[in-house]
């Protein structure tokens, strides 16, 4: 699909434009809203995690002053730095609302609110109009790792005349991708985690391969999948490089937008 040299100045509400800026982070704007996924602003470095060392090792493609403002944050989890880094966290304070995990609003305060999966707020668009953002479940690991890995979500942003996005967060497992189609669907464009992160804590995958994405892109049916946490970071086993392939064998070429850190797609 085309992507956007350069960012126009206003989205039409029917459309949706993201921007990858490395990582996990991508800002959506949709239905007049400025919405920017797990903020992770920090330069290449060692980023201590528990017991062990995340590296990272591309720093963002925009800054947070070059990013200009944002309406709404939506953090999967505040537990590791690879989803919510130093810069991040310094940014949170500026952003009016963060929606995030109940533990991590608890730690966080400040603008942040917390969802439990399948629960949802409403929050007022510019065209005067409302969007809902839902809370889905995410696995981040095997099942059963949800005790080591700490809570995850995703989110839903649904509303009148605007497309339905789903971002994924941190998740490894088909049948929580099932569970948002049939619970939150139909999807119309889907951000999906897929760098295959592995650690040496945990003989798994924590997030989507490559192949988990193609078949995750089957399953939500949606017209334009964009996979993100994806490059950066040296647990990222798997990349922009390995997408394609996948998505071909799975017969889901026409869905897949890869972007390069930087640059944007309006669909």
């Amino acid at each position: 699909m085309p992507i956007d040299p350069v960012p126009s100045e206003t989205v039409p509400a029917e459309r949706v434009r993201v921007r990858l800026i490395g990582g996990p982070t991508a800002l959506i704007e949709l239905g007049g809203l400025r919405i920017l996924t797990d903020p992770t602003f920090d330069p290449p470095g060692d980023h201590p995690s528990g017991p062990r060392v995340l590296v990272k090792t591309v720093g963002p493609a925009v800054t947070p002053e070059e990013l200009g403002p944002v309406d709404v944050v939506l953090l999967s989890h505040d537990q590791h730095p690879d989803n919510l880094d130093v810069a991040g966290r310094e940014f949170l304070p500026s952003v009016p609302l963060v929606v995030t995990t109940t533990l991590a609003a608890d730690r966080l305060g400040g603008t942040t609110t917390g969802l439990e999966p399948w629960h949802h707020l409403d929050i007022d668009r510019p065209d005067g109009l409302r969007m809902r953002i839902s809370a889905v479940p995410a696995q981040h690991g095997p099942d059963g790792a949800d005790a080591s890995s700490g809570p995850v979500i995703g989110f839903v942003l649904s509303g009148d005349d605007i497309p339905t996005v789903y971002v994924s967060g941190d998740n490894v497992s088909l049948r929580v991708v099932e569970e948002v189609e049939l619970n939150a669907g139909p999807i119309d464009i889907a951000l999906l985690f897929a760098g295959a992160a592995r650690t040496a804590r945990l003989d798994a995958y924590l997030t989507l391969t490559s192949r988990l994405a193609a078949r995750a892109a089957a399953i939500l049916d949606a017209r334009a999948i964009i996979p993100v946490h994806t490059e950066g970071w040296a647990h990222f086993t798997q990349g922009p490089e390995t997408l394609a392939g996948a998505f071909a064998a799975e017969g889901v070429s026409d869905r897949l937008v890869l972007l390069a850190p930087g640059a944007s797609v309006t669909l």
